[in-house]
């Protein structure tokens, strides 16, 4: 029997961590204890997200599916439990993990092209390379001609593809993303969606998305994952078909998808209810 020759030289370290689910958690426990009593933030957090996957978290506002995201990314820690990337535990800010937020925070000195290179130039990449990849970057996210531009004169989309560009220089395997277009104009919102699944599935890349829109979590993921109210925990869970085929577009104006919405929706208002 043969045997491939690059499998052949994987280590068994190497051979579980391809094994190992891209995130997991373990029985993930945060409490905050800066105010007058400690706040249980989020209490006995347990799944796991799969190479490639594009995972929704949805649940009411305080739930902690923010601090989730920080917890992954390493910038802060779990007061109990384990967060895992690739099986290895999170002890502090990841090389493999990007993160997007709501807020573009882009630095409005700097022209589209030096907001794009900001995190190659704190990992010490060559001006050249820099700059080439920054480029290609602003054509991919469609913003080419606008690469000597300052944020001021951006809308708020294009400030968002800035960042979206900024967050994929560095090339990362898993991308956190909080409630990053929440804050668009509707049809703005719909065509970075598309522009954004377009983009992610081409780089094969594990997303985890916080939101709070039902309709976005069903048109773009994998997987939808219910969060409680505070202590934020995972109630439900839902694998979805919308997206195999279908364009974000496309799963909205399929029969499916309303069903699915509804689905959702019963699961956050049984919480409210309750």
């Amino acid at each position: 029997m043969s045997l491939d020759i690059d499998e052949a030289r994987q280590t068994p370290a190497a051979r579980a961590e391809l094994a190992a689910p891209c995130i997991e958690l373990r029985h993930v426990r945060k409490v905050f204890d800066g105010g007058e009593r400690p706040v249980l933030a989020v209490e006995d957090l347990t799944f796991t997200v799969e190479r490639g996957q594009f995972v929704s978290i949805i649940g009411p506002s305080g739930c902690g599916k923010s601090t989730l995201l920080k917890l992954i990314s390493g910038l802060d820690r779990p007061s109990a439990g384990q967060v895992l990337i690739e099986g290895h535990e999170v002890r502090g800010p990841q090389t493999k993990v990007g993160f997007m937020l709501q807020k573009d925070l882009l630095l409005p000195w700097r022209t589209v092209i030096e907001n794009v290179m900001v995190g190659l130039e704190v990992r010490g990449a060559p001006r050249e390379e820099r700059r080439e990849k920054a480029m290609n970057l602003i054509r991919m996210v469609g913003l080419d001609g606008f690469e000597a531009a300052y944020p001021k004169h951006l809308s708020g989309g294009m400030r968002q593809r800035v960042a979206l560009a900024r967050t994929l220089a560095v090339e990362p395997e898993i991308l956190l993303l909080d409630e990053p277009l929440s804050a668009l104009d509707y049809q703005t919102k719909l065509n970075m969606e598309e522009e954004l699944v377009r983009i992610l599935r081409e780089r094969d890349i594990t997303v985890l998305l916080i939101t709070h829109d039902i309709a976005e979590a069903v048109s773009v993921s994998d997987r939808v994952l219910v969060c409680s109210g505070r202590p934020g925990r995972i109630k439900a869970e839902h694998a979805l078909s919308l997206t195999k085929s279908h364009s974000p577009e496309e799963a909205r104006d399929n029969p499916d998808f309303a069903a699915a919405f509804k689905m959702l929706w019963e699961e956050l208002k049984s919480d409210v209810d309750s």
